[in-house]
């Protein structure tokens, strides 16, 4: 009967192992999710960032093209 004392440790460090990991699961979820929305974000700024500098340029070019005539 000496043993028994290890088996219930070991279940009991089991099933403490097991809920850590469905709780890391759920944050990894949370984590991933946001890191996407995050990514998603960037790019659209990023894109009207890229869309207003081109403008700009157009802009620019016409304008000297005005200034040389």
């Amino acid at each position: 009967m000496s043993y028994l004392p290890s088996i219930v440790l070991a279940v009991a460090g089991l099933i403490l192992l097991f809920v850590l990991l469905i709780k890391l699961r759920r944050v990894l979820r949370v984590l991933t999710h946001t890191m996407s929305m995050v990514a998603t974000n960037t790019r659209k700024r990023t894109g009207l960032l890229r869309a207003r500098s081109a403008a700009l340029r157009v802009a620019i070019a016409q304008r000297r093209g005005l200034e040389d005539r």
